[in-house]
């Protein structure tokens, strides 16, 4: 069979496999969706099976669900509910993540180049990844899952800071101020998002929801290839355009209808995970490769240190934003979410190996490292989440119980 078309139709077929399995394997455990994605890249591509070539069409495709997974994050986070104590501690503790994921990436690495780069990777966590778990676990609304949302939200923008301070080849003077270049740009269409009430906009965008003209779905679209071209311009990385992308329309599409807000969010929700999401997370295990990690005694050894010093460097940092009162269960829950970390890895990864600063068996591991920790952390922290201090309570539920007195 010609690769191509094995790639089109194989790829597809992974996906709806997944979602399959997520849904027979939900009835006894919930593990996350994309546990199953990453499994089946990887036993189909050219560690396994070899069914699906690494290409660079598929990465170009990939990279674009990337930038989506990113963008829903940003115009997910509702930074007026995690303001104040949540945002304050999660910043608190990534602060402590970047200093102790640079000392002890210095101290495992050949060289402290090596090891500023092993040290942003560890700070990250994947806020993008745990959304779609938080929802379907009914936690988005909980102050546990506000406590994730900070965390995440400041796990996923601290990283992307660093690397385009410290990892854009730039000298950090040169590199701030494009970064503040990026930041005012931003700021300038957050403002103007804010201002008014856009009526003509949304008044197009209501007209043309249930027409082959899409334009609220287009129009994302069209933000998140421009700051991502912005931000590729500027040497920065993409991520951070995406992530700004999509705080930008959630400021500009909050002015919609509550039935047409609720019609474009499912809409978004259904290009990202239906169709361009799932092609990351696969290409991912496609591209893992395995025999660089098995064949590398070194490589093999640094996959479980990598996986503790996640839940050192960024998990036990994370948990100070833990809500008050929590028990000992929330805490570790919250540890091992602020530990789960891949997006941010892939790309420290490949810009390390793009610059020559990192082995391919370094590489590999930590990147397995991120892989484990997302098809491990988040099984465990929903099982600790059954012990929760809320009794288990969710908002749904909660509009259910009879109140006292």
């Amino acid at each position: 069979m010609d690769p191509t078309v094995g790639t089109i139709v194989l790829v597809p077929l992974l996906a709806v496999a997944a979602s399959l399995l997520a849904n027979v394997v939900g009835k006894v455990a919930k593990i996350p969706l994309v546990v199953f994605e990453i499994v089946l890249g990887l036993i189909v591509g050219p560690s396994v099976l070899g069914w699906i070539p690494k290409t660079d069409a598929l990465d170009f495709v990939a990279n674009f669900g990337l930038a989506f997974l990113f963008f829903m994050a940003g115009n997910e986070i509702d930074f007026a509910s995690i303001k104040g104590r949540p945002l304050k501690r999660a910043s608190l503790g990534w602060l402590v993540s970047l200093v102790l994921g640079v000392l002890l990436g210095i101290l495992l690495a050949p060289d402290p180049i090596a090891g500023v780069y092993i040290g942003i990777a560890l700070t990250s966590t994947a806020l993008g990844t745990l959304m779609p778990v938080l929802r379907d676990a009914g936690e988005l609304k909980t102050p546990f899952g506000l406590a994730v949302t900070a965390v995440g939200a400041v796990g996923e923008f601290g990283p992307l800071l660093a690397i385009s301070l410290f990892l854009s080849g730039r000298k950090p003077l040169a590199a701030a101020l494009v970064l503040i270049g990026f930041a005012l740009v931003a700021a300038v269409a957050i403002w103007l998002a804010s201002r008014g009430a856009h009526e003509r906009f949304h008044r197009l965008v209501s007209a043309t929801l249930h027409t082959s003209g899409q334009f609220a779905v287009r129009f994302v679209v069209l933000v998140i290839a421009a700051l991502v071209g912005l931000s590729v311009a500027l040497g920065l990385d993409m991520l951070l355009g995406a992530f700004a992308a999509g705080v930008i329309c959630r400021v500009l599409l909050s002015g919609a209808s509550k039935p047409d807000a609720e019609l474009i969010e499912t809409k978004l929700e259904a290009v990202a995970f239906g169709v361009l999401v799932p092609v990351f997370f696969i290409n991912t295990g496609i591209g893992f490769d395995l025999q660089a990690l098995i064949g590398d005694p070194h490589a093999l050894l640094l996959l479980p240190i990598f996986l503790v010093l996640l839940l050192v460097v960024r998990g036990i940092p994370g948990s100070f934003a833990v809500p008050p009162g929590s028990t000992f269960a929330d805490r570790s829950a919250l540890t091992l979410f602020s530990a789960t970390g891949l997006p941010i890895i892939v790309a420290v990864t490949n810009i390390a190996l793009a610059d020559h600063a990192l082995e391919k068996g370094t590489a590999t591991a930590l990147l397995g490292a991120g892989m484990l920790s997302v098809l491990l952390f988040p099984i465990i922290a929903l099982t600790l989440r059954k012990r929760s201090s809320d009794g288990g309570l969710r908002p749904p539920d909660l509009e259910r119980v009879p109140t006292v007195g």
